[in-house]
């Protein structure tokens, strides 16, 4: 009983607090691996350079959000942003959406994050290298 309590108030504050500072729609998977492979999204990975380098969405530029506020100039002005990191409750993307959209940028989340694109047996590339926008 103090389980379910616990668990309804935990689902009331991440619904609250998520939802709050989500004002667009996320991108889905399937959208975000069509639109990737069509060249129409930007799609980076803000999860640090060793998470990056161990796996990630096939053509994602690693910016860790730490680094986003100087290396956003380089960010194509045009093109949608679709950020991702460690799951739906990572707040990584969030940050980076807002710092994105604050910069006039067309800035959006992935619904949930690298492990579950993996696990949902989604193309994952790894590399030596980082891409750099």
């Amino acid at each position: 009983m103090l389980a379910e309590r616990r668990l309804a108030e935990v689902d009331r504050i991440v619904q609250i607090y998520l939802t709050a500072r989500d004002q667009l729609e996320p991108v889905r998977r399937e959208d975000l691996l069509e639109r990737a492979r069509a060249g129409t999204v930007l799609v980076l990975d803000l999860r640090p350079p060793d998470e990056y380098r161990a796996g990630h969405i096939p053509g994602a530029v690693s910016v860790p959000v730490d680094e986003l506020e100087r290396r956003i100039g380089k960010l194509p002005a045009g093109k949608e942003i679709v950020a991702y990191c460690r799951g739906p409750y990572c707040v990584l993307a969030f940050r980076a959406v807002e710092i994105l959209r604050a910069r006039g940028l067309q800035a959006r989340r992935l619904v949930d994050g690298f492990p579950e694109w993996r696990a949902a047996g989604l193309p994952v590339d790894v590399s030596t290298e980082e891409a750099s926008p």
